[in-house]
């Protein structure tokens, strides 16, 4: 019989290859101008934690591009998706990626893996959206009852998945990478759903829609909600933020401006982040669920240097970081 952790575990290795190959094949599209262009790279999640970008590549397909009105002319955006942080910071070092929206926890991973060399963080995006769902069946009702049990997370090392460990290790529990007194298993945010509801998992940490969906479709019940935390920033690599200042400094204004945009015409941009999900999943969502999940998202350019450093905090309780070092240089001053 197949052992489905040891399947689990090729599978993200085949698919880190793959990501890997996918990013070496784009090293040729670097940030310089190319026959009168300049080729902006710029990564997301298929999330509604994402809002920004998915509005913005909505609006890209559909000719309308927010960015590329806001930017110089001969400036050209590339969309790239991504399931989780960890996948992104990849293509990041590998120079395959200009700016992505992501979560903290890969961003400073990232940061302290460079020596503060390779990521910059421009803006918040996006607080709240994040959640523990547990499967009612599982019977779970304390923190007490977690031992033994079963959770996914979106990938690991991923502001989910670091989250978790951290909060499993306050809980009094002793979790590793491949085990321990609470075993997690990084899963991509679809297979979590149909995980969840075979009963193969008891739980899981993730983002929206998956949170509400989990909720909805596959009957969970939400025991734990990151209201406040920051679930999504914007950062670019330091590489680009050096070669085109001029160009960053304007992406980070229109950044700015598309938050706004989306706080004073919510309908409208649920609309297009509705429109560019279902491009990307090939699956339509209800307004009911897309409603649910926007509920629960703050939409803010504002990120505290305190929230980053409770951040740091976690990713050493989770084990993911050793030796850490002063943020200063994470946080430019474009403005």
């Amino acid at each position: 019989m197949t052992d489905p952790a040891a399947a689990h575990e090729r599978h993200i290795r085949r698919r880190t290859l793959g990501a890997l190959l996918a990013a070496l094949s784009l090293l040729a599209a670097s940030v310089a101008p190319a026959a009168g262009k300049t080729i902006l790279r710029v990564g997301h999640f298929p999330n509604v934690t994402h809002v920004q970008a998915l509005v913005a590549h909505a609006l890209s397909r559909q000719g309308r591009g927010w960015f590329e009105q806001r930017l110089s002319p001969g400036v050209e955006i590339q969309w790239f998706t991504y399931n989780a942080g960890p996948s992104a910071t990849e293509a990041i070092f590998a120079g395959a990626l200009d700016l992505t929206y992501i979560g903290p926890s890969p961003a400073l991973n990232a940061y302290f893996r460079s020596q503060g060399e390779e990521i910059r963080i421009l803006s918040g995006a996006v607080n709240g959206g994040a959640a523990l769902v547990l499967r009612t069946e599982a019977g779970i009702k304390t923190p007490a009852e977690f031992r033994g049990r079963k959770f996914a997370t979106p990938q690991l090392g991923n502001t989910q998945d670091v989250e978790f460990r951290a909060w499993l290790k306050k809980q009094g529990y002793r979790v590793t990478q491949t085990g321990g007194d609470v075993r997690i298993l990084p899963t991509q945010n679809p297979d979590q759903l149909a995980l969840f509801a075979r009963g193969e998992i008891d739980g899981a940490w993730t983002v929206e829609p998956w949170v509400s969906r989990l909720e909805t479709e596959a009957k969970g019940t939400l025991f734990l909600e990151q209201k406040d935390t920051v679930t999504t920033i914007l950062v670019s690599s330091a590489k680009f933020l050096k070669a085109q200042p001029a160009i960053a400094r304007q992406f980070l204004r229109a950044h700015r401006e598309l938050t706004e945009w989306i706080r004073a015409h919510p309908a409208e941009a649920k609309a297009l982040a509705q429109s560019e999900l279902a491009a990307l999943t090939r699956r339509s969502m209800s307004q009911d669920l897309l409603d649910r999940a926007w509920s629960r998202l703050v939409i803010t350019n504002s990120i505290s240097r305190e929230s980053l450093e409770q951040f740091v905090l976690d990713a050493k309780d989770a084990g993911f970081l050793a030796a850490t070092r002063d943020l200063g240089a994470l946080l430019p001053e474009l403005e």
